[in-house]
């Protein structure tokens, strides 16, 4: 039996090493001076507060110095850095960058996840440390840290793992948890592809989410400013959408591979001076769109001749 040709997928880089490295605060070096006044500021003065409570949450990202194997410049967490400093610590553990732009690391990893929040509050707990004492570290209500602690309660492995590195509502993990296991995955599938995940769209979901599929099916499904019919629409065309979803990521492998070879073939046909004259006297408008296939830098739907 045949198998289907699987849709090609870009290849995926780690931007880490899977393990974190412990350096000493002289191997580190700064790509940036902090101001002299920097010491005074409240963002500062929480950080090293936080590392006095409960030690590093968010390690510093480093990459190795090429001409000195033994030096690492640091990418991100020049305060947490400055802090330790001040505090007598000797040494951190960092995470590995394989992007050696700062630029690039900032632009893409700005903050923690909130999935990253709970698991490095969760070892936190785990160390013993109250959370009484996180929550005074980290200046918030301790009932906002025992929600995140719970965060993952009722949610599916396999749905904490698409979710991992997103910057995600918090307020989206309730409403996932009134979803069986496979409609969480599911969900999780449509946020990563829409790169939407926003308590809104979550209930949005929600609201088109069958019955069946929820953990509480003869619990009616509350949401504001959606009756029963307008729900019931939704799921309609919810199910509709994602049998037309399926239906094309079954074709995009074969329609991908089918442009591939039109576009190769395209390319040697004018690449024959000949064949170039005749369309260019014949048929220009055909010979128009067989350059604009030739000359495509991508295969996706942006890139097709309009």
């Amino acid at each position: 039996m045949a198998h289907k040709p699987r849709s090609p997928k870009a290849e995926i880089k780690l931007g880490f090493d899977t393990e974190m490295i412990t350096l000493r605060l002289e191997q580190i070096i700064p790509l940036r001076a902090l101001t002299p006044n920097m010491g005074d500021s409240t963002k500062f003065k929480q950080i090293a507060a936080s590392i006095k409570e409960v030690g590093v949450i968010e390690p510093p990202v480093v990459v190795q110095d090429t001409q000195t194997k033994s030096r690492y410049i640091l990418l991100d967490g020049h305060l947490r850095i400055q802090a330790l400093r001040e505090i007598g610590e000797k040494e951190v553990a960092c995470l590995i960058s394989r992007d050696d732009e700062s630029y690039t690391y900032n632009r893409h990893v700005n903050r923690l996840s909130t999935i990253q929040e709970h698991r490095m509050i969760v070892r936190a707990v785990e160390r013993g440390v109250p959370e009484e004492k996180i929550a005074r570290a980290l200046s918030v209500d301790v009932h906002s840290i025992v929600r995140k602690r719970n965060l993952l309660k009722g949610i599916c492995p396999e749905a904490a793992e698409m979710l991992k590195d997103k910057i995600v509502s918090s307020h989206v993990f309730p409403i996932l948890r009134k979803m069986k296991p496979v409609r969480q995955v599911e969900i999780a599938g449509l946020m990563n592809d829409s790169g939407i995940y926003t308590h809104p769209y979550a209930q949005a979901l929600l609201a088109a989410t069958p019955r069946s599929q929820l953990v509480e099916p003869e619990v009616p499904k509350k949401i504001k400013g959606l009756d029963e019919r307008q729900m019931a629409r939704m799921e309609g065309e919810m199910a509709s959408l994602q049998r037309e979803y399926r239906l094309i990521e079954e074709h995009y492998g074969t329609d991908v591979l089918n442009l591939t070879i039109a576009k190769a073939y395209l390319a040697t046909l004018l690449g024959n001076a000949r064949i170039v004259r005749y369309l260019a006297q014949q048929h220009p408008e055909i010979l128009t769109q067989f350059q604009k296939i030739a000359e495509m830098a991508s295969l996706t739907m942006k890139s097709a001749p309009g």
